[in-house]
């Protein structure tokens, strides 16, 4: 685990114009571990992540969010939401490197094409994003997301517009360079928190379920019966009435 990875926790409870959205709620996100998080739409998944992010501002949330060596969150996380939000000015390699533009430094051109190829979008760097596909655009802002390197790691549905082999794919991968980072990652999909997820929580409009997640390394193979089987309780426990 890295040092300078901090476990989070997430006190509170979350409002938007007067209508409840969650809470009150614990959620504890182990450090330089992958939490993943389901949950039917509408329950504050995406307004959790993007509390944590600090870039909700429509949301009244009374509570506390903090990291487990008290320093600020500040600069130190790294969100991907649901949109792949590329700018369409520019092109594949401009996007992949736009955090160091934003921040006016030097733009690591080698490291970046090294992510590019390692997502399978080498030979488009030069391309902007409305010539690719709608996975296509999504792997770009994979890579923008693991270019930027930072220690706790926000991904929302990272992988939801991706074929089935491709997902695997970026699943290995994600797994590989988010190592010993402070992942929580939202997610629909059983098979990808029961092959993803150090921890499991589903999160309820009556608050959250602790999961226990399969046994074995993430990412856990596909055809792993352990794993096929934490799959399906957790598709039955989603589709349960509430």
């Amino acid at each position: 685990m890295r040092p300078d990875a901090p476990a989070l926790t997430l006190d509170g409870t979350a409002h938007i114009g007067g209508l409840h959205v969650f809470g009150p709620l614990h959620l504890t996100v182990p450090a330089g571990r992958i939490t993943c998080l389901l949950g039917p739409s509408g329950v504050g998944k995406t307004t959790l992540l993007r509390l944590i992010a600090c870039v909700d501002d429509v949301t009244d949330f009374t509570g506390q969010i903090t990291a487990s060596d008290d320093l600020s969150l500040a600069g130190r996380m790294a969100l991907m939401a649901q949109g792949d939000l590329l700018m369409p000015w520019l092109d594949v390699l401009g996007n992949v490197t736009i955090g160091a533009r934003l921040r006016g430094e030097a733009r690591d051109r080698t490291r970046a094409m090294r992510m590019l190829a390692r997502v399978g979008l080498e030979d488009h760097a030069h391309k902007r994003p409305g010539a690719l596909s709608g996975g296509q655009k999504q792997r770009v802002a994979l890579a923008r997301t693991l270019m930027e390197d930072r220690h706790i790691i926000l991904l929302d549905e990272p992988f939801s517009a991706l074929d089935a082999r491709t997902r695997t794919q970026m699943q290995d991968l994600a797994a590989e360079h988010l190592k010993d980072r402070t992942v929580l990652m939202v997610t629909h999909d059983p098979a990808e928190a029961a092959r993803m997820g150090h921890a499991i929580h589903i999160l309820t409009e009556t608050g959250l379920e602790d999961v226990t997640p399969p046994p074995g390394t993430v990412p856990r193979p596909v055809d792993d019966p352990e794993t096929l089987t934490a799959q399906g309780r957790l598709l039955s426990r989603l589709r349960a009435p509430a």
